[in-house]
């Protein structure tokens, strides 16, 4: 097969891997907290426990990652060093995924499983996570192919992630509740979102062929070999720095926040989170489309000021109209449209960082004479998982300031009676119904704050930081590859 087939082949078939992998993400990181408070009658003493294990793992998972990204760079096989860690990782997470949500205990016991099954999930989501990000530096060092790689994938991680946000709330709470209780829901959804990563994964594995000979000259790396990158790619400590602040405020949202305060201000009824997210995230769809072209006619200077802008507008719109408006479906359809918004702009300025780190690999060459494109791949994944710690501390302290788990803890007794058969679903709607009544202003209003304000002040932090601290603009990355050709001619 000739390059430009070939390149044509991976462009297409390249993004077509993340589907699954984010459906499997989106269960997992935003909706394993909401499964939990729903379908298990918690203590304050279970909740701490959850969160600490959540916050530990999330650590331990963005420690791991520069390691894992370390081992992926070393590993040689007639497949390349990316597609042996993408096949065991995704398997192992779909296994993870399925245990957790079919779990029939309870109590302490239940706390112990989701611990081990946490730490398990940041090991296997980790290889596969790492392996696939990794190999946009692989398959092309153009810019603007580079562009196309990163907005198609971000694009069809975008598919993928909506149509769990979209399809798990509105199968797992209300009218449309599969088997007719939350545990059964998630249960079997948990198994489609399982069988569907390793499916999805298949593309990659069997379409997308490497450009580079990435087994040739292995050495064993020392532990100064891996944090080099670290030590003398500036750009990348500020790029990942900035990631990081931009991902706290970016996650804070989906994370529980939105659906908890969805269902105390309009109702138990997971068809309107989906509506939700559904609105919210349409945006991003048509931007990860348009980006190329935006790319290639704006710098990422200007558009990171425009995403800043537009997200500003989006969070006051959520704001106002939270604290101004009586509860209405006026009301949900504007603070949904502020969400678009909002999420439009946070998720250009996630686009613009995302390929700001993995442009610093040619920086890194230029400097090094490494390109170290696993180790530097492993950033990313590794600032945002920091970044959702820091959100799980967030999104719990704000349950308990408001003290959400009085009313949580009466709907997952009541999902638990469904369940058993002790009530039929209409008795269970009605009581449900009864609960979300008398959720009280200071419950709504703590968390409309923190799913507005927060995000929004963390967010222009972010653009003012990249702005001043990231020199790698779109001619200085030219000027780099230039210099890198004319090297590569003289050792020829």
């Amino acid at each position: 097969m000739n390059s430009d087939k070939q390149a044509k082949k991976n462009l297409l078939m390249y993004p077509f891997g993340t589907i699954g992998r984010d459906m499997m993400y989106v269960i997992f990181n935003s909706y394993l907290l909401t499964y939990t408070m729903y379908t298990r009658d918690l203590t304050y003493a279970q909740l701490g426990a959850i969160t600490a294990i959540m916050v530990a793992a999330r650590i331990f998972d963005a420690l791991n990652d520069p390691i894992m990204g370390n081992i992926i760079e070393m590993t040689k096989s007639k497949w390349g060093k990316f597609k042996p860690w993408l096949l065991a990782g995704i398997l192992g997470t779909s296994l993870v995924i399925y245990v957790i949500f079919n779990s029939k205990l309870t109590g302490w016991a239940f706390i112990w499983e989701f611990g081990i099954c946490y730490f398990l999930y940041s090991i296997t989501y980790t290889m596969h996570d790492i392996s696939y990000w990794g190999m946009i530096p692989a398959l092309s060092s153009d810019g603007n192919e580079r562009n196309t790689f990163t907005s198609r994938a971000t694009l069809f991680a975008g598919i993928g992630s909506t149509l769990a946000q979209i399809l798990i709330p509105m199968f797992t709470a209300g009218a449309l509740t599969i088997g007719g209780s939350s545990s059964v829901a998630y249960g079997k959804i948990a198994l489609i979102i399982a069988l569907l990563g390793p499916l999805f994964i298949l593309f990659p594995l069997l379409g997308v062929k490497e450009k580079y000979d990435l087994n040739a000259n292995k050495t064993k790396r020392t532990f100064k070999d891996f944090i080099k990158p670290f030590l003398v790619n500036d750009q990348l400590v500020w790029i990942a720095l900035i990631l990081l602040i931009q991902q706290i405020g970016n996650s804070i949202v989906l994370n529980g926040i939105a659906n908890n305060y969805i269902y105390f201000e309009f109702g138990y009824e997971g068809g309107l989170y989906g509506l939700f997210t559904t609105v919210g995230l349409s945006a991003t769809a048509i931007l990860m489309i348009i980006y190329p072209m935006l790319s290639r006619k704006f710098t990422r200077y200007q558009m990171a000021g425009a995403g800043t802008i537009i997200g500003i507008g989006g969070y006051a719109i959520q704001l106002i109209a939270g604290l101004l408006m009586a509860s209405s479906m006026i009301k949900f359809y504007v603070i949904t449209v502020g969400f678009m918004l909002a999420n439009f702009g946070q998720y250009l300025l996630y686009l613009i960082m995302m390929i700001s780190v993995i442009n610093t690999v040619e920086y890194n060459e230029l400097k090094t004479g490494e390109r170290a494109e696993a180790i530097i791949s492993s950033v990313r994944p590794f600032v945002t998982k920091m970044a959702s710690a820091i959100v799980v501390i967030i999104t719990t302290v704000t349950y308990m300031i408001i003290n959400a788990t009085n009313y949580t803890n009466q709907i997952s007794n009541l999902e638990r009676e469904a369940s058993l058969g002790n009530i039929v679903e209409a008795d269970k709607i009605s009581k449900i119904s009864e609960v979300i009544n008398s959720v009280g202003l200071t419950q709504k209003t703590g968390l409309l704050l923190a799913m507005t304000t927060i995000p929004c002040v963390l967010m222009i932090l972010s653009c003012l930081l990249y702005r001043k601290k990231y020199i790698l603009t779109e001619d200085k990355y030219d000027e780099i590859c230039k210099q890198l050709e004319e090297k590569r001619k003289e050792n020829i």
